[in-house]
């Protein structure tokens, strides 16, 4: 179900779309385009496009109807970089949004889709280490001092090598849901995602991460749901 709406001037140009993929009393599952922030909290909106509204808003509009006093407003759970596109998951209550973000890890699974550059010595493996955010740089790196960073996990396989291209698609499974880990990770071994200067890679049409699909245990039901991107990263 694709939900669209204008900027924040109304305007029909230019209008911003999401698809949702899943939805219930307690959560709803959409689709990010690429170049949207998840949200601004924690971040300047000033360093974002002017008039660009961020993910978060988008959904709180759709689930408004249109009514400005409405209450109703999506609370952000997890996060994807601005470039990266896929499944993202907002709870439509403080409580449920909290219960998520204090056992993330045991509670969900998450995939990923990436082209990286160059092959990988081996056809999968799994990344550890410790991870710090530096506020000066705005860059993420793993360090020695485990008192210093956060524990990350990136477990990943290849699915495929272009030879001509000198790029490998790569299936990646987050353990851990750290700022940049899968960016960081490939780029420490070598291996940066394709278009992902930040990190080392070459200039390219765009930043090739993708979320393909999220596993998450409900916190009403109990049960387990499966939410997939119908897209690729192709």
């Amino acid at each position: 179900m694709k939900k669209n709406f204008p900027g924040k001037s109304g305007s029909r140009k230019g209008r911003l779309s999401f698809d949702v993929l899943y939805e219930d009393a307690d959560l709803i599952v959409v689709e990010k385009p690429i170049g949207i922030i998840t949200s601004f909290v924690g971040f300047r909106r000033k360093s974002h496009a002017p008039g660009l509204p961020s993910l978060e808003e988008l959904v709180d509009g759709y689930l408004r109807k249109g009514q400005l006093k409405s209450r109703k407003k999506a609370w952000l759970v997890h996060r994807l970089d601005r470039e990266t596109s896929g499944v993202i998951m907002f709870a439509k209550s403080e409580s449920v949004a909290q219960e998520f973000r204090d056992s993330w890890n045991e509670r969900t699974e998450k995939t990923y889709f990436a082209k990286v550059e160059g092959r990988l010595d081996e056809p999968f493996g799994v990344f550890e280490s410790y991870l710090r955010d530096d506020p000066k740089t705005m860059k993420v790196s793993s360090v020695c001092d485990r008192s210093k960073g956060k524990f990350a996990s990136t477990e990943w396989k290849e699915i495929s090598y272009d030879a001509d291209a000198d790029v490998s698609l790569v299936e990646v499974a987050l353990k851990t849901g750290r700022k940049n880990q899968i960016r960081v990770h490939f780029s420490e071994a070598g291996h940066p995602v394709v278009g992902d200067e930040k990190y080392g890679a070459k200039r390219a049409d765009r930043l090739y991460l993708h979320s393909a699909k999220i596993v998450f245990v409900h916190p009403r039901t109990g049960r387990k749901v499966e939410v997939f991107s119908p897209r690729s990263i192709a």
